[in-house]
């Protein structure tokens, strides 16, 4: 990492790199950004793309492109993340496919008198003079792109593949015209044009199976209509979705795709979500409820409001995580990038210590030059710089389409790690929609009076039971308390004014705080049966009790238990009363809980398991508990379809289900058992093909196949992640 960039002066920018060839590539680029003052810098070689922090008194954008092309390679600035992938894919074009396919038609006739040696059949050999025609225009015209590769990294001071490659072919190259030249020795034209065209065809394979990788990120971007209907003036006319503004009315017919994120004005109608949250089955829409853009509408018309346009709709947050986590490093990357920083001067150590003994060993220039062609070709670190980046795009990209939102990198590596599950129970075990099911008053108050006086102290809350009494109130048709001076204590009550009087609503643990005086015997049946008691007060008089219940979401108990299966230990964290709590966690087969706990209090909870050196998940709403989730080592938001979920923790669950975090938990191991099979491949690949190659025992021709058929076997490998499903329970 680079230098510490003071937070309160952070500027950054996202930048699509051109140029990249190999892991050296980006670890060269990342060295160059990271030494110089006031940036911190994270370069991703499957994505093409730079994640640049820095202090804007010290460095910008023209300073940090500077640097780039200084260090020989292209850089150009996007709005984010997302929007550095959509130039790389605008720019995507079949190159390199003439010059692979002139390479390939001059390299056949030099590879088929190799042929003919097999079969004895020595008088298809071509003349020498054939050999150099056929084999120069493969080497300067369908290779110039590996000498202008090498030389841009050796003129920004590092090495990278196009230097192993250039070098390697150029030496058998060169040394086949003064073996011609000088009139004896033998020839290796074809094995300088055999390694030219197999590193073209590699390069263009993996190419293909890099888009691949990015294809959930892709099918986001093109799910938003360019166009929309917009109502004005009770005209209604088709415009570009980029001239809506929030508070402009459009119509969605039946078939078409929402365009922009809206309010429900008119109509019924099922909406399919699972592009956005997984969900297969269709969700009904009617007045009053939300749509998003990108889902698609099924049955019937809608008149909408728009709420949000342009990069503030729901899909377009999605693709901007998407973008940074499939750009973001994991730890585990980190380790790779220090080898790669490194590879490349050693090989050519290696290459010339080949090259010095076999000729030492063995009098034979031929030989010697062969060897060291062979150990320079099979070298490149290609399948090194890919192993981790591949499998994090894929994993991410399958995780959006499930409805998992990864924020980073770091988040899909260590969900797979944690021995702790903390969840809430508001929201997370439950549907977060409690209702009242009784108001006890007392002191002569009547039954709508008190309600009226805890709406009132409730108006402007976003409390899920704050919304429970509100709602109450509306279906009785009663207007809440006009109440003044209102303070919301977080995981405590509210208090507030009522003329001159001072009223307090809140939990039995607030109020004997407060210091009212009352009977826990009232209320512990209720509490015993899973209900949740409020209580109002008027200065030092109770007023009397509300009691609200919640329903448990359908499945937890089933993925409670699948959970505590794989070895995860579950633990209800509760603002709620003993009692209470013991109830929920009983119906939903959880033995550990803690209730009674302010939000401060459930963040001590997560940093004591983290002392014992447990590493600790924690699930929430993604609005309240916010230190515990900001404690925890990874975090999960249950979204609802809550743009501000997005950024509320490491994992925001779409479905608002559960099982998510048991999917995300399942797609962090596959996703990290993928990383570290493709970097034992890769790794074993080098370990064990350098000294094959400098004992003789590998042609270079077969060395340039072994090495371009390495990224794209390590790409490959990536995307077999596509098949993974979230688990049943």
């Amino acid at each position: 990492m680079g230098e510490a960039v003071e937070t309160e002066f952070i500027s950054a920018i996202d930048l699509r790199i051109t140029g990249m060839t190999c892991a050296a590539c980006a670890a060269r680029i990342e060295k160059v950004l990271n030494r110089s003052g006031g940036v911190d810098a994270a370069v991703n070689l499957a994505t093409e793309t730079a994640h640049v922090a820095f202090d804007p008194r010290r460095a910008n954008v023209d300073s940090i492109v500077g640097l780039i092309e200084g260090a020989g390679y292209g850089a150009t600035p996007a709005l984010d993340a997302a929007d550095a992938l959509a130039q790389r894919e605008a720019a995507e074009a079949p190159t390199g496919l003439a010059e692979f396919w002139l390479a390939a038609a001059l390299t056949l006739p030099l590879l088929l008198p190799m042929l003919g040696m097999a079969f004895n059949r020595h008088d298809w050999m071509l003349p020498a003079s054939w050999q150099f025609v056929l084999a120069t225009p493969v080497q300067f015209w369908s290779g110039r792109r590996f000498y202008r590769g090498a030389w841009s990294s050796l003129k920004g001071g590092g090495a990278n593949m196009d230097v192993l490659v250039a070098l390697g072919t150029s030496v058998a190259y060169l040394f086949s015209v003064w073996s011609w030249l000088g009139g004896g020795g033998h020839l290796y034209f074809e094995a300088s044009a055999s390694i030219v065209t197999l590193v073209l065809l590699g390069k263009l394979l993996e190419a293909r199976a890099r888009e691949r990788t990015a294809e959930a990120l892709t099918q986001l971007m093109h799910l938003q209509p360019a166009t929309v209907q917009r109502e004005k003036e009770g005209v209604v006319s088709e415009v570009p979705v980029a001239q809506m503004r929030p508070g402009d009315l459009f119509l969605v017919r039946a078939g078409d795709a929402v365009p922009i994120d809206g309010l429900v004005l008119e109509g019924e109608s099922s909406v399919d979500e699972a592009m956005l949250t997984g969900e297969s089955l269709p969700v009904a829409k009617q007045a009053g409820a939300k749509v998003f853009a990108g889902t698609l509408n099924q049955s019937g018309s809608l008149r909408c409001v728009a709420t949000a346009v342009g990069g503030q709709t729901l899909l377009a947050g999605i693709i901007r995580l998407v973008a940074a986590a499939q750009g973001s490093k994991a730890p585990v990357q980190r380790l790779v990038d220090r080898v790669a920083a490194v590879f490349v001067p050693v090989v050519l150590v290696m290459a010339l210590l080949t090259w010095a003994l076999t000729w030492f060993l063995q009098a034979d220039l031929a030989l010697a030059v062969v060897n060291a062609v062979a150990v320079l070709v099979i070298a490149c670190p290609c399948a090194l710089g890919l192993a981790t980046p591949t499998a994090l795009m894929v994993g991410v990209g399958r995780g959006a389409q499930a409805g998992i939102l990864i924020k980073n990198a770091a988040a899909l590596e260590h969900a797979q790690r944690v021995d702790v599950l903390v969840v809430d129970k508001t929201g997370t075990l439950t549907l977060g929609e409690p209702r009242v099911t009784a108001i006890y008053p007392r002191g002569g108050i009547s039954t709508d009076g008190l309600l009226e006086l805890a709406a009132g102290l409730e108006q402007g809350t976003v409390h899920p039971l704050a919304r429970a009494i509100l709602k109450e109130a509306q279906a009785r048709g009663l207007a809440p308390a006009v109440v003044t001076h209102a303070q919301t204590r977080s995981g405590l009550g509210v208090s507030g004014q009522l003329d001159e009087a001072l009223l307090r609503l809140g939990s039995p643990q607030f109020l004997h705080a407060e210091g009212l005086a009352f009977d826990a015997a009232e209320f512990a049946a209720w509490q015993q049966a899973g209900q949740t008691v409020v209580g109002v007060a008027r200065d030092d008089q109770l007023l009397g009790w509300l009691t609200l219940a919640d329903t448990l979401r359908p499945g937890v108990e089933r993925v409670v238990a699948a959970l505590q299966r794989q070895g995860t230990r579950v633990v209800m964290l509760t603002g709620d009363h003993a009692a209470t709590a013991a109830a929920i966690a009983g119906r939903a087969g959880i033995t550990e809980f803690q209730a009674g706990l302010m939000p401060q209090a459930k963040a001590e909870a997560v940093r004591a398991w983290q002392a014992q050196g447990q590493r600790v998940g924690m699930v929430g709403d993604g609005i309240n508990d916010a230190p515990a989730l900001a404690q925890a080592d990874v975090s999960f938001a249950m979204g609802a379809g809550s743009g501000s979920a997005l950024e509320a923790a490491d994992v925001t669950l779409l479905r608002n289900d559960l099982a998510g975090v048991l999917a995300a938990i399942d797609l962090s191991r596959a996703t990290v058992r993928k990383i570290w099979q493709n970097l034992f491949f890769a790794f074993i690949y080098n370990v064990l093909g350098i000294p094959v190659a400098a004992l003789g025992w590998l042609s270079p021709a077969f060395a340039g196949g072994a090495m371009a058929m390495s990224s794209v076997s390590v790409v490959g490998s990536a995307l077999l992640l596509k098949r993974w499903r979230p688990p049943q329970v």
